[in-house]
């Protein structure tokens, strides 16, 4: 059970909880472009036009700022990709618009930049400390929402019984970051319209006869 209906309206973001998540989605979008490193109160304050210590009254210091911005990087991941995923029908179809939706949130239809976890499990994968334990923590979570989805799709009978589901996690994963990085040092236009491609195929090849009618790209 997840709970009692809720048959109250949430209670408005006070004043100052609305503007620091502003705040952040100006802080998300520009780490997108510019990395989380090159996030500091001052450059914050310079695109937002506010003061440095109006900045600190939000955060004491860079880690936090850093620390908050991934934070809201994952809310919002969860608000594009998942969140509307996991309301559609269970199994396969599911599982697709998981994939699908990952791939066009990294198309910059979100940031600038592209995707921000990918772009910050590069420039913080050799690193220490809390902001790559943070990283880690989010990307973490989306392999297993990944691995549940195609678990869910076996239950549904719409994938065979002895699909290895952290495998094809791993695999779409895999694949999935290395189009973002085709598409953006590279200037690969056709790595997405190739990754989806070889997804779409990977399930075709681990569905069975129940599994439903999707349209997957040609």
């Amino acid at each position: 059970m997840l709970g009692a209906v809720q048959t109250k309206a949430a209670p408005r973001p006070r004043k100052g909880e609305r503007t620091r998540e502003s705040i952040l989605r100006v802080a998300v979008d520009l780490a997108s472009v510019e990395g989380l490193e090159g996030l500091t109160i001052g450059r914050l304050a310079d695109e937002l036009k506010m003061s440095k210590s109006g900045l600190f009254a939000h955060f004491g210091s860079k880690e936090d700022l850093q620390l908050a911005t991934v934070a809201a990087a994952r809310e919002i991941f969860a608000d594009y990709v998942i969140r509307p995923a996991l309301a559609g029908p269970a199994g396969v179809p599911r599982l697709w618009n998981l994939c699908d939706g990952w791939l066009r949130y990294a198309e910059g239809r979100v940031f600038k930049g592209g995707c921000f976890f990918t772009a910050a499990s590069y420039e913080f994968d050799s690193r220490s400390g809390p902001v790559r334990e943070s990283i880690a923590a989010a990307m973490k979570e989306w392999m297993k929402v990944l691995t549940r989805s195609v678990e869910s799709a076996k239950k549904e009978k719409h994938l065979r019984a002895d699909v290895d589901a952290e495998q094809f996690a791993f695999e779409v994963y895999s694949l999935a970051m290395g189009a973002h990085w085709s598409h953006q040092l590279l200037d690969d236009k056709k790595s997405r319209t190739r990754v989806r491609q070889s997804i779409a195929a990977r399930i075709r090849a681990m569905a069975t006869s129940e599994c439903p009618s999707i349209k997957f790209p040609a």
